[in-house]
């Protein structure tokens, strides 16, 4: 079965995210649980997490079905010994709201150098960092995204991934998102079906199917390698609507949340119905 859906807001509290989704006919969302571009937060108060949870009962999502994000501030590779205490503190504080809220995913963006110091000491610094939160938390798989490599953002290569997973202590506990523009504007093709079997088998190759958690189904306007991070609607970029269909009907993207970041909300409805017609097309 896939799980299909949107990141929607949750103006108003997490609740409404819930509801924003079932508008949608969503069968999977994502959320942030905090303000993404804030340090600090309000404390998630009893009667937010009830509604919460009582929401996901009432439109039948699942913990399985909603991917979480993590605050876009947090960096889990900093150089800096301060910035990677506030980064890892800030971190284990969004686990630690995802575990009051019943969930059991968190989705983040693996860190960055900075042009100070080396990129395999930094990947190594990140796995350190998963480690010690997965250490302060308890049953909150921590779910890797690959980056579209702007700047000096790691995470943009698979080998990046499985060095990452390579450090850490409890595989049971992470796992990986693929952002399709991510991927795309890193280097990996998937104008067609022949390029998707190609990238998806290196995946398998040098990180495994076994820790795919999640997937953010994302057109690209930026060019394929630009290494720039520009999210279009479906059908409206650089990838075209092909790929979307091949991860459809892939039996290997079943079961995990398939989230739509693409850029006009409006037509999220559209995309996600789209999206779900694919599964029964002609192979």
């Amino acid at each position: 079965m896939k799980f299909v859906g949107a990141h929607v807001s949750a103006a108003g509290g997490v609740c409404q995210a819930v509801i924003r989704a079932h508008q949608l006919k969503a069968t999977a969302f994502a959320l942030f649980t905090k303000n993404q571009r804030q340090w600090q937060a309000a404390t998630l108060q009893g009667d937010m997490i009830e509604k919460f949870r009582r929401a996901c009962d009432e439109y039948g999502y699942s913990a399985r079905q909603i991917l979480p994000h993590g605050s876009y501030l947090i960096n889990l590779g900093h150089p800096l010994t301060d910035a990677l205490e506030k980064s890892r503190n800030a971190f284990i504080d969004e686990i630690h709201r995802c575990e009051q809220l019943g969930l059991s995913l968190l989705n983040f963006h693996p860190g960055s150098h900075l042009l100070q110091m080396e990129e395999s000491l930094c990947l190594a610094r990140i796995a350190e960092s998963i480690n010690i939160a997965l250490e302060r938390t308890t049953g909150v798989t921590l779910v890797i995204e690959n980056t579209a490599g702007q700047g000096s953002n790691l995470g943009f290569t698979f080998g990046h991934l499985a060095a990452i997973i390579d450090g850490i202590e409890d595989k049971n506990r992470v796992g990986v998102c693929l952002d399709t523009c991510h991927a795309f504007v890193a280097g990996y093709d998937l104008r067609t079906e022949e390029h998707c079997r190609q990238t998806f088998q290196s995946f398998d190759d040098i990180v495994g199917f076994g820790y795919l958690r999640a997937m953010h189904l994302n057109d690209a306007k930026s060019g394929f390698n630009s290494r720039l991070d520009r999210h279009h609607s479906l059908g409206e970029g650089n990838i075209g609507k092909t790929a979307f269909s091949y991860i459809m009907r892939d039996v290997r993207f079943d079961n995990i949340p398939l989230i739509l970041e693409t850029i006009n909300p409006d037509i999220w409805a559209e995309e996600i119905a789209w999206l779900k017609s694919q599964q029964h097309s002609a192979q």
